[in-house]
C-alpha cells in the first residue's frame, strides 16, 4: 500500500521504476512491461490535454522519463472532457472504453499523488467536466 498524506518534497523524489510499480499494483498489471505500456499511453494523452503553467509544473512533478512522454505532445487547441478523452485514448490504443478507463484511473492516480492537491486543483479547473473521477476525486458541481 503506498501512503497518500506524504509531503510534497517526497513525492518529487519517486523514480520512474517505482511509479511503475505503484500503477501495477493499483492497475492489478500481470507485468511492470504492461504497465509501462499503459503509463506511456496516458501520459501522451494527458500531455495533449494540458497547456501554461500547470503542465510545466506538473511536468516537474513527475519522473523524468515519465516527464518527457508528458512535455512530448503538442496540446490539442480545445481539451476534451473527461469522457471525450476516454474514448480518444481508447480509438487510439485499440482498447475498451472500460480498460481504458481502468488504465486511465490507475494512471492518473499516481500522477495525482506526485501532483499533490493544490497543483491538481489547478489543473482540474483547467480541464472540462469528467476529469475529477479520472484523478481518483469526487467531481464537485456548484449549484446553479
Amino acid at each position: 500500500m503506498f501512503p497518500l498524506s506524504e509531503p510534497a518534497s517526497a513525492r518529487t523524489d519517486m523514480t520512474f521504476h517505482q511509479m511503475l510499480e505503484r500503477i501495477r499494483y493499483e492497475g492489478a498489471y500481470p507485468t511492470r512491461e504492461h504497465a509501462e505500456d499503459v503509463t506511456r499511453a496516458v501520459l501522451a494523452a494527458l500531455g495533449r490535454q494540458l497547456t501554461g503553467d500547470d503542465r510545466v509544473d506538473l511536468a516537474a512533478c513527475l519522473p523524468i522519463e515519465a516527464a518527457l512522454v508528458f512535455t512530448a505532445q503538442i496540446p490539442d487547441r480545445q481539451p476534451l472532457t473527461g469522457w471525450g478523452f476516454i474514448k480518444d485514448l481508447a480509438a487510439r490504443t485499440g482498447g475498451t472504453p472500460a480498460t481504458t478507463r481502468w488504465d486511465t484511473g490507475a494512471v492518473l492516480s499516481a500522477v495525482a499523488h506526485l501532483a499533490g492537491p493544490g497543483l491538481m486543483d489547478r489543473i482540474l479547473t483547467q480541464l472540462p467536466s469528467g476529469w475529477a473521477l479520472l484523478f481518483g476525486r469526487a467531481e464537485l458541481i456548484q449549484a446553479a
